[in-house]
């Protein structure tokens, strides 16, 4: 059984196989460190429902929004863009029809690795990290200057959920 370890090297040696043990790889296109974020994701506590849903990454940009719920009231929401620039990835978010703010990573971002996208300039937040924590799990943590100038922040646990419109009643059996 010579299969078995021609497809042990053939992972080890391979980006995606490098990525499933956990290694990080520098991303020739930067805007694919992101890409696992594409699709729906929610948080749930209580009446609070956060959804937040990415597009996957195509001419040069992924396209995301957040929303967040408290029983049947929409208490918060949030347009959101992720670009490369300069071998940066630029996180830029227009929260509640304010203006927008931008925050970028460090140069060349890993795949694989948590991004962490930085603004010293801005009040609050000034650093937004996304962690994926497997396949269907992530973080979301968000940080910045509390009262006397000391860091607080707070985590907030995502997992993948369908982007899938819940079906609509009928009110006619189908045809």
């Amino acid at each position: 059984m010579r299969v078995l370890p021609i497809l042990v090297l053939a992972l080890l040696v391979s980006s995606s196989g490098a990525e499933a043990l956990g290694a990080q790889q520098p991303a020739s296109d930067p805007l694919q460190a992101a890409a696992w974020m594409s699709g729906c994701w929610e948080s749930r506590r209580g009446e609070r429902v956060i959804t937040e849903m990415w597009m996957a990454p195509a001419g040069g940009l992924m396209l995301g929004a957040s929303r967040t719920v408290a029983g049947t009231s929409v208490r918060e929401f949030e347009f959101l863009r992720i670009r490369a620039r300069e071998g940066r990835l630029v996180y830029t978010a227009i929260p509640s029809g304010q203006k927008e703010t931008d925050f970028t990573t460090a140069p060349a971002p890993s795949v694989g690795a948590p991004l962490v996208f930085e603004n010293p300039a801005h009040d609050f937040p000034q650093r937004i990290t996304y962690r994926r924590a497997g396949a269907d799990s992530a973080y979301a943590r968000v940080e910045g200057p509390g009262q006397g100038g000391a860091m607080r922040g707070f985590e907030i646990p995502m997992r993948r959920v369908s982007c899938a419109p819940p079906e609509a009643p009928r009110d006619t059996p189908p045809a």
